[in-house]
């Protein structure tokens, strides 16, 4: 047991880590950056997202650190962030057959215990890491059975609908790649979702008005939208 424990911990010493940086615009224009980074462990996944958007009316920091098993299970999430000069912090984790979900913000504390589910992602506002891991997930669990945890209000699990839709093109640091193009909808929010042939996100039309997160380097060619998703 302990020669296979030091093999684990060997090939997850040699795995590298994934990261990616992007940008955060609005109609168009930059407001703010983001980024993520993966690095495998003997027992799954630590991952870490940074998130800052600055402009009028809107000043947002994100800190996400979070520890996925080895099949991207949530096992540990702790979210700091101010919104607007506001602290706002969260940890969630399993407890016994459920989620464990606490929330700190306007000076109050609120505990919530969530419907627990194995393919389940901790979903903030502009979190790229988060729609790397339901990406992955989708792959994983064949785009069925998928959840979405809201860290908002007291928080809540919510199921997440994905359509598939035909693939574009696009260039990724000057490379011409296949674009896959997903639509996710969680609690009636479509977020559209653009990843290349290594299932990375590469771009994210959110639900708030007029932002998407592009990865830096990634340009998607023009088209016209699909009307109704493939097959």
């Amino acid at each position: 047991m302990f020669a296979f424990a030091a093999f684990l911990a060997f090939v997850a010493s040699q795995a590298p880590a994934q990261s990616a940086s992007f940008e955060i615009a609005q109609h168009g224009h930059t407001v703010g950056t983001a980024s993520f980074r993966f690095i495998a462990t003997p027992h799954g996944y630590d991952s870490s997202s940074l998130v800052r958007v600055a402009m009028q009316g809107l000043d947002y920091n994100l800190s996400k650190t979070e520890r996925l098993s080895s099949a991207n299970e949530l096992t540990h999430v702790l979210l700091s962030a101010t919104v607007n000069g506001e602290a706002v912090t969260a940890v969630c984790k399993p407890d016994s057959a459920q989620l464990l979900l606490n929330i700190s913000a306007s000076g109050k504390s609120t505990t919530t215990r969530l419907a627990s589910h194995a393919a389940a992602v901790f979903l903030p506002d502009f979190d790229p890491g988060a729609l790397e891991t339901l990406l992955t997930l989708a792959v994983e669990h064949n785009n069925r059975d998928l959840w979405a945890v809201l860290p908002k209000n007291a928080g809540s699990i919510e199921p997440v609908q994905l359509a598939t839709y035909p693939d574009q093109q696009g260039t990724l640091d000057g490379k011409t790649v296949t674009v896959h193009h997903l639509v996710a909808t969680v609690a009636g929010a479509r977020t559209e979702l653009f990843s290349g042939p290594e299932n990375q996100l590469l771009q994210a039309e959110l639900p708030q008005e007029g932002f998407a997160l592009v990865r830096k380097g990634f340009v998607l060619k023009p088209s016209a939208r699909p009307e109704a998703p493939a097959g």
